[in-house]
C-alpha cells in the first residue's frame, strides 16, 4: 500500500505499540522483518506507535537496568544483536525520537517503518545517543521529513490509544487478528530475582498466524 499513512493503513498492517528504547522490542521487529522476507509477504507493513515507557512509568527509564537486561537478553536469545551497544550513550529521553517516528509515520508506512527500525539500530547496534538533536535533525534530513522534536502530540495520543486498547507493555502487538504482549519471547525473573528470557515457539507461531495467516517453515 505504497504511500499510505497512519491513519489510511490496510488490514494488511501489524501494529506495534513500543518504546524505541525496548530491547525486548527491538528483537522482536528484527526478527519478524527477516521472517516477512522469508514469507515474502513485503506488504504486511510495520506500525510501530509510541508507547514511551517514561510516561507509563513517570521517570525515564533506567540506563543501568536497560543494560542489564540487554546482557541477559544477547546471552539467552539474541547473541547476533546488541553488538554496539552502550550503556553510555542510552538516552535521557526518547520522547523526541518517537516524535521524529511518528512524524515519519505521516509521510507514509515504508517511511515510518524504516525511520523506527533505524531508530533501534542506532541505539542498540551502533551505540548512537537517539536523544541527541544532531542525530534525530540527521536522520529527519536524510528523509526530507520536517521534525519538531518538542512536538510530542501524537507520542501522547498514541499513549492514550495504548491505554484504551489494553495495551500491557512494551511490545504490544496487534496483527489483523488479535492482541498479543511480547509474542516472540517467555520473560520472568527466577526466584533469584535474574531475568529468565526464552524463545516462546507456541506463542511465535500463533504471533505468525495471525500475521501472516500461515505459521513459519
Amino acid at each position: 500500500m505504497a504511500g499510505a499513512t497512519l491513519h489510511q493503513r490496510d488490514m494488511s498492517a501489524i501494529e506495534v505499540f513500543a518504546d524505541v528504547s525496548c530491547p525486548f522490542t527491538h528483537v522482536g521487529l528484527r526478527r519478524l522483518v527477516d521472517l516477512r522476507t522469508q514469507l515474502g509477504q513485503p506488504d504486511a507493513h510495520l506500525i510501530v506507535r509510541a508507547w514511551p515507557l517514561e510516561i507509563v512509568n513517570g521517570q525515564p527509564l533506567d540506563a543501568d537496568f536497560i543494560a542489564e537486561e540487554v546482557d541477559d537478553i544477547r546471552e539467552q536469545v539474541a547473541p547476533d544483536l546488541f553488538t554496539g551497544f552502550t550503556r553510555s550513550a542510552f538516552p535521557a529521553s526518547t520522547l523526541p525520537a518517537l516524535a521524529l517516528a511518528a512524524a515519519a509515520y505521516h509521510r507514509d508506512l515504508a517511511t515510518g517503518e524504516q525511520v523506527s527500525l533505524t531508530l533501534r539500530d542506532l541505539l542498540f547496534e551502533q551505540g548512537v545517543d537517539i536523544a541527541d538533536l544532531d542525530v534525530l535533525h540527521g536522520l529527519a534530513a536524510d528523509h526530507e521529513l520536517e521534525f519538531d522534536p518538542t512536538d510530542t502530540r501524537t507520542v501522547l495520543a498514541d499513549h492514550a490509544e495504548g491505554v484504551e486498547r489494553g495495551v500491557i507493555g512494551s511490545p504490544h502487538s496487534f496483527p489483523p487478528a488479535g492482541g498479543l504482549f511480547c509474542p516472540a519471547l517467555d520473560v520472568h525473573r527466577d526466584a533469584d530475582g535474574r531475568l529468565q528470557v526464552h524463545v516462546d515457539p507456541a506463542g511465535f507461531e500463533a504471533f505468525l498466524t495471525a500475521c501472516f495467516g500461515t505459521p513459519a517453515t
